[in-house]
């Protein structure tokens, strides 16, 4: 099989294990790619992507247009901030008006649950969710499963905390997804009132105390707290939650095994992680972020040859 299932990203729920197989295997050749000293290849030469964000994202963004650029496509960005959204032109109407531009993709982040899965029935080409509302992020996971594979071997049997802040964070939900289907077990951890009532109705472990979480995983994926997104406070402070879900230095040299730490970005230094935990070598949050361009361009690279 050297084609995906579908025509748009929109979530890993829609991905066959098929699928993320075909997304990682695709990946770890564009890998080689950027690691060379001339980084892009003619792929995309022919197509033209939009990226449309609305919603603030530097780092998401970034990752998309490298891959893009490395990739030879032709890129337009679009930020809502400064559009005619602002003036009240509806989704459908600002994306038509882009894809009149003759652009034969969009890579979308959007404040709303669902917004890519909407935009894909109402306008003509290959959609990807670079992250809509506190649902899905489709291309994190993707790129944190790349990076255990790459770091473990396989991603199949390993043990994965999700620890932080479940209940505002797409990137939880796509995680447990994708490392579920790639044969994974994976566990929850916060506080209570950052974990979602229906969690364990996903077959994940949930687990209250952040010791116990380290002890049994192999890999520990830490959330940033999401301030942004929070409207009541579901902790007392910053310095409680880091006094009891913080990861630092002595806290790891407790466990009796060595753990892989990973985290999404940006990171709340001296919150969910100690600088010294972050910079160390139990962590891969580097690799991770280069992994993103070579897992991107695997996604862009795939969808375009699902046109049709």
């Amino acid at each position: 099989m050297s084609q995906l299932s579908t025509k748009h990203l929109l979530g890993i729920k829609n991905l066959t294990e098929d699928d993320l197989q075909l997304i990682l295997d695709t990946a770890a050749n564009f890998k080689e790619v950027i690691n060379r000293p001339i980084k892009k290849v003619p792929s995309l030469r022919d197509i033209t992507i939009a990226n449309v964000f609305f919603e603030n994202s530097t780092r998401t963004r970034l990752s998309f247009e490298l891959a893009e650029k490395r990739l030879s496509a032709d890129v337009v960005n679009f930020s809502s901030s400064n559009s005619s959204v602002k003036k009240g032109e509806t989704l459908v109407d600002t994306v038509n008006n882009i894809l009149s531009m003759k652009v034969d993709m969009v890579v979308m982040r959007h404040s709303s649950p669902g917004a890519p899965h909407f935009l894909s029935r109402n306008v003509n080409a290959n959609i990807v969710n670079a992250g809509d509302g506190t649902h899905e992020h489709p291309t994190q996971a993707l790129l944190d499963s790349f990076s255990i594979k790459e770091k473990l071997g396989d991603v199949a049997g390993k043990k994965v905390a999700i620890i932080g802040d479940i209940l505002h964070s797409r990137v939880a939900l796509s995680n447990i997804f994708c490392l579920q289907k790639l044969g994974a077990e994976v566990m929850v951890c916060g506080p209570i009132t950052l974990l979602p009532k229906y969690i364990a109705s996903l077959g994940v472990k949930v687990e209250l105390d952040v010791k116990k979480a380290l002890q049994w995983c192999d890999v520990a994926n830490v959330l940033r707290i999401q301030l942004e997104r929070q409207q009541i406070k579901y902790f007392p402070s910053l310095r409680e939650y880091s006094l009891y879900y913080g990861i630092n230095k002595k806290l790891l040299s407790q466990l009796d095994k060595e753990i892989v730490i990973m985290h999404p970005g940006p990171i709340n230094r001296g919150v969910e992680l100690s600088s010294d935990v972050a910079d160390s070598d139990h962590s891969i949050i580097l690799e991770q972020v280069q992994n993103g361009v070579a897992v991107r361009m695997a996604v862009l690279y795939l969808l375009a040859g699902s046109k049709g």
